[in-house]
């Protein structure tokens, strides 16, 4: 779909939230690291909203609880303390976690604060088990620049990282709290960026800027972010959760494309002549249409003692099967509502109907029975009445909401860049004081002592690494652009591999990996660095990093463990030597031949062999030996 971006009135703004490689968390001493142990402690939660100081209750909060959630808590004492069950008063704000966000400012060119002060930000959908989450801003300002223009932006602040959501088990979710209270460092722009590819570069060179500071981590789930997204005569849409980087683009032109869905769908509701008025929370109980249907889910919900409700929907005929964009519809948005204010399982629409085993003879049926005319639609929901009536009552207000054009509402960004509803967006009510931390004062001469040891620029960085460890440019600027730039200076700098390869390997070899679904977010750097290490070592090969890491990643095991399991052992000079005669002897044709392209003929042959099991500049040294012992017997004789 071809689309101006910048004459629709496109606004996009971008949070990103990265965590911080600190010793402690933020608000007390225990470590920064995930665990896979057993919990040792487990509680139950029930989070309720509070008002707040102008005695508002946040309406995200309170769509949180009316879900009506248990929220059971995993505690490990290696990862947490009482400060994370809240049985006990945060500690003082982490003075290094502090620095390195001051450090990131002046990256960003931002003004720091001369005092922080730490609020409270209403959350209880159970990611925190004191309902709030704590957010504190160190900055304000700064710029990056992208394509020639200077993109601002509003704020940096530092904040606690949620807890780790394991599971939901029907009205009960479980978190894990060893993530609770790791440091976040949040960047947020203005609404600056006008088209997907602004919006995606932006989000590089903040990436940039905080990976520059040396103390930023790695891996599945430590950076995340937010898209807010506008056109004109549309609305305001907050995207959370896009994990991503090269996902930002794909988000932004999917839901500029559902606002433009969702606004002719308003000109036609329009043209239609539909009111407000017409649309009447009206359910009927249909149940009696379907007791022989062959339709899995409505007889699953009748088995169990659940009802087939269905709604009338006039004049919105044709309208419910519109696509929005990619695997979603207005139905779907329909669909959605239904799932999160009634808890069913979904809803069919006579739009899609017959179908999903439901007959032409039911649809007539329905039909008939709500009085429908070809100009209506109707929606049906299959599970237990108060539910069902939940769900289609929320239906009724989303169709009010297509008559106003786009609601404005927060949605979770999806892996194939599509996006779902997810709660409607905060409010002002959700932000407080917090009481139990003091203000820090920021003195000049704590900035001037970070000023002092800034890092260098990413172009700076990149510089270096070429002169250092004569690599090119492309692998300099892809190292910079990286997460891995600390493990290859370390393994570069020990000078038992070749710095180009281990700067492929961890780029482009690495980038393969993901691109297969390979989770190379879970290895840490000291499961990668014992990879090359054993490569330093002469017990790998080179030619096998690629199946030894997406071993130790898919079988989450050592390098060793991943190289027994490989089952490549390396050769032996003796073996290999036995390899080269064997292959030279059987081919004494080849010494007719100019000696390298003999050498080359023959190396294809034994590396076909020994790929994995033996260096190829072992082997092509081994070759030019027989090979000249070879030349030199023939001249002899």
């Amino acid at each position: 779909m071809d689309v101006d971006y910048r004459e629709l009135g496109t606004k996009v703004g971008i949070e990103i939230h990265r965590q911080l490689d600190t010793q402690y968390k933020l608000f007390c001493n225990c470590p920064t690291h995930l665990t896979r142990e057993e919990a040792e402690t487990i509680f139950l939660r029930r989070l309720r909203p509070t008002a707040s100081e102008l005695w508002e209750v946040d309406t995200a909060a309170l769509f949180e609880f009316q879900k009506g959630l248990t929220i059971l808590y995993e505690a490990d004492p290696k990862t947490c303390c009482l400060v994370e069950m809240d049985e006990e008063p945060p500690h003082d704000l982490n003075p290094e976690a502090v620095d390195i966000a001051l450090q990131a400012a002046f990256l960003l060119k931002a003004k720091p604060v001369e005092e922080i002060h730490v609020m409270r930000k209403i959350v209880i959908d159970g990611s925190n088990t004191c309902g709030f989450q704590r957010t504190c801003v160190v900055a304000l300002g700064g710029e990056v620049e992208v394509e020639g223009r200077r993109i601002p932006l509003q704020a940096i602040s530092l904040e606690e990282d949620a807890a780790r959501k394991m599971e939901a088990r029907g009205d009960r979710v479980v978190y894990r709290l060893d993530r609770l209270g790791i440091p976040l460092i949040e960047v947020a722009t203005a609404p600056a960026m006008t088209t997907p590819r602004e919006a995606e570069s932006a989000a590089l060179a903040i990436g940039r800027a905080l990976r520059g500071t040396g103390k930023v981590k790695r891996g599945l789930g430590s950076i995340r972010q937010d898209l807010n997204i506008s056109i004109r005569r549309g609305a305001l849409i907050e995207v959370k959760g896009v994990q991503e980087l090269g996902l930002i683009s794909k988000v932004v032109e999917n839901e500029v494309r559902r606002q433009l869905g969702l606004l002719k769908i308003k000109e036609e509701l329009e043209s239609r002549g539909l009111k407000a008025e017409e649309l009447v929370f009206a359910p009927v109980d249909v149940t009696s249409l379907f007791q022989a249907s062959k339709s899995t889910v409505i007889r699953r919900a009748l088995a169990s003692g659940g009802r087939v409700l269905a709604l009338a929907l006039p004049k919105l005929a044709g309208l419910l099967g519109w696509e929005l964009g990619p695997n979603l519809r207005f139905g779907t948005e329909l669909a959605d509502r239904a799932k999160f204010f009634g808890g069913v399982g979904g809803l069919f629409h006579t739009d899609e109907l017959p179908g999903y085993g439901i007959t032409p003879q039911e649809v007539e049926a329905l039909k008939a029975q709500l009085g429908l005319s070809p100009l209506d639609a109707a929606v049906l929901v299959a599970d237990r009445a108060e539910r069902a009536e939940k769900a289609l009552e929320a239906v009724v207000e989303r169709v009010k909401e297509a008559l106003q054009g786009v609601p404005e509402e927060t949605r979770t960004a999806r892996p194939d860049g599509s996006t779902r509803y997810m709660r409607p967006r905060p409010g002002s009510a959700r932000l407080y004081p917090e009481t139990d931390i003091p203000p820090i004062l920021i003195t000049p001469e704590r900035l001037e002592r970070l000023k002092a040891v800034l890092p260098p620029s990413p172009e700076q960085l990149a510089a270096r690494l070429m002169e250092r460890f004569s690599i090119n440019r492309k692998l300099a600027e892809q190292l910079v652009d990286s997460d891995y730039l600390s493990l290859f200076e370390k393994v570069a700098a020990e000078g038992r591999i070749s710095p180009s390869f281990v700067a492929t390997a961890l780029t482009e070899t690495m980038k393969s990996l993901e691109r297969k679904a390979v989770p190379v977010d879970s290895l840490s750097d000291e499961q990668l660095y014992g990879a090359f290490t054993l490569i330093g070592e002469g017990k790998a090969a080179k030619e096998i990093f690629l199946e030894l890491v997406e071993e130790m990643a898919a079988a989450g095991v050592s390098p060793e463990q991943a190289l027994e399991r490989l089952g490549v052992r390396m050769l032996s000079m003796e073996e290999l030597a036995a390899v080269v005669d064997k292959q030279v002897k059987e081919h004494p044709e080849l010494l007719a031949e100019k000696p390298e392209k003999a050498l080359g003929r023959l190396m294809k042959m034994v590396m076909s062999q020994v790929r994995g099991k033996a260096d190829p500049k072992t082997v092509a040294g081994l070759l030019r030996e027989k090979l000249e012992d070879r030349h030199s017997s023939s001249r002899n004789t």
